[in-house]
């Protein structure tokens, strides 16, 4: 093998238990033969860090803000910079107020995000970083496109949406998509939509790159049974309200666990309040534990308004578990309708509860669906694989920016 990029891997949150199909990427990255520096904004919460791989995840990496907020390191940064690169520096400060929202409260905010980027720029000058790759197109991104331009070293970013697609202008991801060496988009939903937000020039920057699991993690026996499980942020955007009033319309034999938190855990609890026996909320829960969780119950339900491909899905299916979800963004892409689970309109709780119905009463429909999705998975979602052909991406526009010698993934048509 040889000779690898140093990639600087950044997000707004890291590690976060929400997240850990980044910190999947990143071992599959390293196991490649690149050696990822991992970076983040803020600090992780204590809540987050669940598990060993957390911890030591967390234990490495460098938090942005933290050495921003001294005033020292901040100076000396910048005045780095502007002394080795004042062009480029310059260049940086007014592509942070060109592409600031309107206002003086966001206006602000740029300036915070162009302070950030003078110490994430001068901490990867300081490790050798070739490269830089930044998850979720929002702030964060902001910040790696600022450091990208004050120091030279090329950037790329993971779209997901939904939520950067409800406000493209604000967060300016045309400019994003722009600058950028390279956009990885989740899925050809995700991909339509940064092409509705950029030139037809740029469409050429636009690859796949999936979210990735690792199926061998989940492997059990088939399922077969009532036992629903839901694993996600407890917030209502999830649809966990939807399913609660579902759930007092089936039979008292169907059982709910929730594995996760937010902020309407509370409000929640108290709806599922009158039927309690039925219901339990577990909080935050490892990989390991979610992997465990998967195996002992028979069907997953996850009854989204607004995803882009939740890796959660990915994992109920590599655990051969039949899924019911929503039809919405790029879910039908991994989920086909009554084959490999079912797909309900976002909202419908009818519809929810009739499709929890039929699934909970056929044990055959379960096993059948729940081998069709773990092959779905083994072949298309597995972290390694998607990981290298990120490796490829970053390695061949490495090579040449204007012109990389890819050879394109199964299914993705370039434009």
């Amino acid at each position: 093998m040889g000779h690898l990029s140093k990639i600087a891997y950044l997000t707004g949150e890291y590690p976060r238990a929400t997240d850990t199909f980044i910190q999947r990427e990143v071992a599959a990255l390293r196991a490649h033969g690149h050696e990822v520096m991992t970076y983040s904004i803020r600090e992780t919460g204590i809540e987050h860090l669940v598990g060993d791989e957390q911890r030591q995840e967390a234990a490495r990496t460098f938090y942005v803000l933290k050495h921003a907020k001294s005033l020292v390191r901040l100076v000396k940064s910048h005045l780095g910079w502007l002394m080795r690169r004042p062009g480029d520096y310059w260049r940086g400060l007014r592509l942070a107020l060109e592409t600031a929202p309107g206002g003086a409260k966001a206006l602000a905010y740029q300036m915070f995000y162009f302070a950030e980027a003078g110490v994430l720029a001068d901490e990867m000058r300081r490790q050798g970083v070739s490269h830089l790759h930044n998850h979720i197109a929002k702030s964060s991104c902001t910040v790696a496109m600022l450091a990208s331009e004050i120091s030279g070293i090329p950037f790329s970013f993971t779209l997901h949406g939904p939520d950067i697609f409800f406000a493209p202008n604000h967060w300016r991801l045309d400019k994003k998509i722009e600058k950028a060496r390279f956009v990885a988009c989740i899925s050809h939903f995700c991909r339509s939509q940064a092409m509705s937000f950029s030139p037809m020039e740029d469409w050429r920057k636009l690859h796949i790159v999936h979210c990735g699991v690792e199926p061998e993690r989940y492997a059990g026996d088939p399922a077969g049974g009532k036992k629903l499980l839901f694993v996600g942020r407890l917030a209502a955007v999830k649809g966990m309200p939807v399913l609660l009033d579902a759930m007092k319309r089936l039979p008292k034999d169907v059982t709910l666990t929730v594995i996760g938190d937010g902020p309407d855990r509370a409000a929640l609890e108290e709806q599922a309040a009158p039927f309690r026996e039925r219901v339990k909320f577990m909080g935050y829960q490892s990989q390991t534990e979610v992997a465990e969780a998967l195996k002992a119950h028979d069907i997953f339900v996850l009854p989204s308004f607004a995803e882009g491909v939740p890796v959660v899905l990915m994992e109920a299916m590599a655990a051969a578990r039949p899924v019911i979800t929503t039809r919405i963004a790029g879910v039908p892409e991994l989920v086909k309708d009554g084959v490999s689970g079912v797909l309900v309109p976002p909202g419908d709780m009818d519809a929810l509860a009739s499709a929890v119905s039929s699934v909970s009463q056929d044990i055959e429909m379960q096993k059948k669906m729940g081998v069709t999705g773990r092959a779905k998975v083994t072949a298309e979602y597995r972290a390694f694989d998607e990981a290298k052909w990120l490796s490829d991406l970053i390695e061949s526009y490495q090579r040449s920016e204007s012109s990389p010698a890819l050879a394109v993934r199964p299914n993705e048509v370039m434009v």
